[in-house]
């Protein structure tokens, strides 16, 4: 078994809920944003793929089709670069997750400098392809910092004042006047039509790709606030937990003089009161030291090595100590025992979900334990008026609470940040027939004791 004074959580996991700095936090953060910039690079592939089919459609269909003379040995050495280039890309960005602002720059750089070999052996700038240039512009402008894009703007305007300086135009009838049927036209009209196409389709993506990162960093900010919230409820806990140390020890001491006086050593029923305030006492010590222990602080206690049947059961058996229970079933579906650690963080958490059941139910309520895809599940069900439709929209929020008092919904709120902190999730639910029903899990990985960690 674990070593004597030694916290079996200290083998690879905190022993009590540990808030993530902002700095985590803002880690994080960066991490989504790298991901959303890997997901843009893979469309910029895809849009490479595209473009060397129809490169290779639009140079066969002019040459055979169209009967233009094209220098086709050049051409195909551009497009061979091109293909070569996105296969490396694609290889180097499936083991490589980051990408960065200058990685998007020089992609879509190379896919200039392809376009403009391209446009330089087909015409140059009286090619109506020229104005592909535009979808360039316009994905970097979605893609990259504000200086990339202007540096884009800059490498595709000088591209075209250089096609216009040096390039020569192709040998093409003057027919502008055939209007539709003109070559020129019909080149601008399907330029126009893949600028627009490829435009919505690779625009939207990447706007997905956007709105996902941007709703993910909202998500962390909004549980960053909301575990300060809790850094701030933990340092006054503490703080008045350390103040009441001295009251209570002083108390203790008090109560036990006066089971010996002879005032009270003659009277049975003064001698039964003192003995319910000291079990009060010892429980007002334990709250005490275990909000000692989450803040990670201690007063002597220590985390101790147990089995998940055995803890359940001592947190069922405390929890009816000096409550009002009516009626209360406790269905334990676990087997076999496995051996965990016996955590008072864990404990209260247990006893704030059976706390409201009990406040909202007095007469019954009930507590089944199981064991699901190594998964810890306590269902804690009452039969109570339930939850109000807005209350399980905001579920775990602070302060969501029907009970009209100061303070309310905060042990929801630190039982479900306690559980997401362990890895686990809680949620609830009402019953049709009537009643709430709060569904808590918990990967046994957080609380099981290892077999090679019993023998040390």
């Amino acid at each position: 078994m674990a070593r004597k004074n030694e916290n079996p959580y200290d083998r690879g996991r905190p022993g009590m809920p540990v808030v993530e700095p902002l700095a985590a936090v803002n880690a994080s953060a960066n991490t989504i944003t790298h991901a959303a910039g890997h997901k843009n690079m893979q469309q910029l592939i895809q849009l490479r793929w595209i473009a060397v089919i129809g490169q290779i459609t639009t140079i066969a269909g002019a040459s055979v089709a169209l009967g233009v003379e094209l220098p086709m040995p050049a051409m195909l050495n551009v497009l061979a670069c091109l293909i070569a280039f996105n296969i490396a890309s694609t290889l180097r960005w499936q083991e490589n997750q980051f990408v960065s602002n200058s990685e998007l720059l020089l992609a879509l750089t190379v896919d200039v400098a392809s376009l403009t070999a391209q446009l330089y052996l087909s015409g140059g700038a009286t090619n109506p392809f020229v104005f592909l240039y535009l979808l360039h512009v316009i994905l970097g402008a979605v893609l990259l910092e504000r200086w990339s894009t202007w540096t884009i703007v800059i490498v595709t305007g000088a591209c075209i004042a250089g096609l216009a300086l040096f390039s020569e135009p192709l040998t093409l009838p003057l027919d502008h006047s055939l209007g539709i049927f003109s070559l020129y036209v019909q080149g601008t009209l399907l330029c126009f039509i893949l600028d627009a196409a490829l435009l919505v389709v690779f625009v939207s993506r990447i706007t997905d790709n956007v709105r996902d990162s941007a709703a993910k960093i909202a998500t962390l900010r909004q549980r960053a606030a909301e575990e300060e919230h809790i850094v701030r409820m933990g340092l006054l806990a503490s703080g008045a937990a350390h103040e009441l140390g001295t009251p209570l020890a002083t108390l203790a001491v008090i109560l036990g003089d006066w089971k010996h006086m002879p005032e009270f050593k003659g009277n049975p029923v003064l001698l039964e009161e003192i003995a319910e305030m000291q079990t009060q006492l010892k429980r007002c010590k334990s709250i005490v030291s275990g909000i000692l222990l989450s803040a990670g602080e201690t007063r002597g206690e220590s985390s101790a090595a147990t089995t998940i049947n055995t803890f359940l059961a001592e947190v069922v058996a405390e929890w009816r100590i000096g409550r009002p229970v009516v009626r209360f079933e406790f269905d334990n579906r676990i087997a076999p025992d496995l051996p965990v650690v016996s955590d008072s963080t864990l404990k209260q958490m247990i006893c704030n979900v059976l706390d409201n059941a009990l406040e909202a139910s007095p007469q019954w309520s009930r507590m089944e334990a199981s064991v699901e895809a190594g998964e810890l599940v306590l269902q804690v069900t009452d039969a109570g008026p339930g939850f109000a439709e807005e209350m399980l929209a905001q579920f775990g929020k602070p302060y969501n609470s029907s009970k009209g008092r100061p303070g309310g919904g905060l042990g929801l709120f630190l039982v479900v940040n306690v559980a997401r902190t362990l890895g686990g999730a809680v949620s609830a639910s009402n019953l049709a027939q009537g009643g709430a029903v709060v569904r808590l899990t918990l990967p046994l990985s957080a609380i099981e004791i290892k077999p090679e960690l019993q023998a040390t």
